[in-house]
C-alpha cells in the first residue's frame, strides 16, 4: 500500500511559478511510474504529466507542455511538478499518483491517489 502525500499549492498570479512535491511512503518507489493529474471546479479529472520510474521518460498534456516540468527523486521518495508561466486556467486541485501497469494517461491505471493539493492561479 502507498501512501502519496502531496504539498505546495497555493495562491499565485498569473504568470507566476510553483513548485509541487508527493512524497511516497514506499520505498520502492523508484519501481511506479507516477503522474500528476488536475481537476478544477465544476470539471472532469485532466491527466497533466507522467514520468517513468528512471525518469527516462516523461509527458505532459498539451496545454502544459513547456510550461511545467515533471521530475522526480527516487532517493527521497519524492515527486515534483514545477509550474511556470502559470494561467488562471491551471487553477485546479492537483493530485500525484502511482502506477505500477505501463504508462497510461488514463486515472483509472493508477492505483494510488494523494488527498491533492489547491492551487489557484489569480489574474
Amino acid at each position: 500500500q502507498v501512501q502519496l502525500v502531496e504539498s505546495g499549492g497555493g495562491l499565485v498570479q498569473a504568470g507566476g511559478s510553483l513548485r509541487l512535491s508527493c512524497v511516497a511512503s514506499e520505498r520502492a518507489f523508484s519501481v511506479y511510474y507516477m503522474a500528476w493529474f488536475r481537476q478544477a471546479p465544476g470539471k472532469e479529472r485532466e491527466f497533466v504529466a507522467a514520468i517513468s520510474g528512471g525518469s527516462r521518460n516523461t509527458d505532459y498534456v498539451d496545454s502544459v507542455q513547456g510550461r511545467f516540468t515533471v521530475s522526480r527523486d527516487n532517493a527521497k521518495n519524492t515527486l515534483y511538478l514545477e509550474m511556470n508561466s502559470l494561467k488562471p486556467e491551471d487553477t485546479a486541485v492537483y493530485y500525484c499518483a502511482a502506477s505500477t501497469i505501463a504508462p497510461s494517461r488514463r486515472g483509472d491505471q493508477y492505483g494510488y491517489w494523494g488527498q491533492g493539493t489547491q492551487v489557484i492561479v489569480s489574474s
